[in-house]
């Protein structure tokens, strides 16, 4: 189901909307401020097992993320950051980066890679931090790719319905999405390091 959102001043009736559908169990598609992304409640087991399917990821492999609200909800997820690494995603959070951090024990064990290791992002776009606002939680997120791998990320909620509408709940329609995914910073060694280049330099 495609389903329209102002990108700007997202209309309350229709958030709630979205998070009902998170709540009961949904998979959606939704914008952030880089590119579309698949989304679930962190707290449905079996929207997750979706997630996985959808984009055919071995759970002991995969890195996926979670959108939070604001630092404070990260914490509650991630084991002990550090002041430096702290004050590094207060710099450029909310923002399109990616911080692969190590894991809490407060992660649900479908999450749990072999790494012990998930990505943290809190995107600077408006439908996503609506939604999180009303979810009071973590969304868990993968990106929204096309199973050619040659192909750029979807980034057109109509293209996004047509090619995965049969296997989402919900495309949340927030207008045309970018095509360059977040940078990625690893914080799980002796000091933070950008892996993969986005559209806007960390700033240190």
């Amino acid at each position: 189901m495609l389903f329209a959102v102002h990108p700007v001043d997202p209309e309350p009736r229709k958030v709630q909307r979205i998070v009902e559908t998170l709540q009961e169990g949904g998979v959606i598609a939704y914008p952030t401020d880089t590119i579309y992304g698949l989304g679930c409640d962190l707290m449905q087991p079996k929207a997750i097992e979706r997630i996985y399917r959808i984009r055919h990821l071995d759970p002991q492999k995969a890195l996926l993320t979670l959108i939070c609200r604001d630092i404070s909800q990260v914490a509650k997820y991630a084991h002990q950051i550090d002041n430096e690494i702290f004050r590094l995603m207060k710099k450029n959070l909310p923002g399109p980066f990616t911080f692969i951090l190590r894991a809490s024990n407060q992660l649900p064990k479908t999450l749990k890679n072999r790494k012990g290791t998930i990505g943290i992002r809190i995107p600077d776009h408006k439908i996503s931090q609506s939604i999180l606002e009303l979810l009071d939680g973590p969304m868990l997120s993968a990106s929204l790719r096309s199973d050619d791998d040659l192909l750029e990320y979807e980034n057109d909620p109509e293209e996004i319905q047509a090619h995965f509408g049969h296997q989402l709940d919900m495309v949340v329609d927030g207008g045309i999405g970018g095509r360059t995914p977040s940078a990625v910073v690893d914080c799980t060694g002796e000091e933070a390091h950008v892996i993969r280049e986005g559209a806007v330099p960390l700033r240190f």
